[in-house]
């Protein structure tokens, strides 16, 4: 089993993991998601009918999706592992059916025939290759994944938190991306944040065109964005640059 067994039941062994990770206990968030691979596995491969590699797509889909369970969680739902499953099969169907809207072409539309009747396929060719670094990508994806939600689990946020806290306008978003950016790149500004876990408000007020007020409404997104930028995560920080640009 993942967790040592303890004079209470299994499952309430596991509903105090879940509680404390919801709490704001990284180690507990991330050792769930580690020990509880296994189980991702099975529901994913049961779901799509085949088996599934854990560089996959649809593995990653899961796993994300079990991590918003454990935060999302409440007693009242049932058992945790009923509602997790539940909620990953959701997510696998949603994709599922955004996939079935879509047209796509099949390779043998790109098939050539050579002089000696040899059937040629470049398209094919490139996409195996593309998709051999596509799952490597993906892999080290999920890697990141894992540890930015345990390392933003410490100043108490989650995935949903984010989702939430982010600024709504273009605007507004790029202007707290800029401030994240700021404390990144300044040793002074990064190093009262890693020591104390709070943003440096006072040394940042005559250094930001936006007010107090507003850095404290947006507090936890540049606090998420700080982390990942300071961070090891070379394919995450991508989607911040890519927001950036647009």
């Amino acid at each position: 089993m993942p967790f040592r067994r303890s004079p209470r039941s299994e499952s309430e062994d596991l509903e105090s993991w879940v509680a404390l990770a919801q709490s704001g206990d990284a180690d507990a968030r991330e050792r769930l998601l580690k020990s509880y691979m296994p189980f991702v596995d099975r529901v994913v491969s049961t779901t799509c009918g085949r088996a599934v590699g854990r560089t996959d797509d649809e593995f990653q889909i899961a796993l994300v999706a079990f991590n918003e369970a454990i935060t999302g969680y409440k007693t009242d739902r049932g058992s945790f592992i009923g509602f997790a499953e539940t909620v990953m099969r959701r997510r696998l169907i949603d994709t599922f059916r955004a996939r079935a809207r879509r047209k796509e072409v099949p390779y043998t539309a790109f098939d050539e025939e050579d002089e000696e009747g040899h059937v040629q396929n470049a398209v094919e060719t490139d996409t195996a290759l593309r998709a051999h670094q596509e799952r490597e990508e993906q892999q080290d994806r999920a890697e990141e994944i894992v540890r930015f939600s345990a390392e933003i689990a410490r100043y108490g946020l989650t995935f949903q938190t984010l989702v939430e806290a982010s600024p709504k306008h273009s605007d507004a978003r790029e202007s707290a991306l800029e401030v994240a950016r700021l404390v990144a790149g300044d040793e002074d500004l990064l190093g009262h944040f890693q020591r104390t876990g709070t943003l440096p408000l006072k040394q940042l007020e005559g250094r930001v065109a936006v007010s107090r007020k507003t850095l404290e409404r947006q507090r936890q997104y540049i606090v998420a964005v700080v982390v990942l930028l300071a961070g090891e995560y070379d394919l995450l920080q991508a989607f911040v640059r890519k927001e950036g640009a647009s």
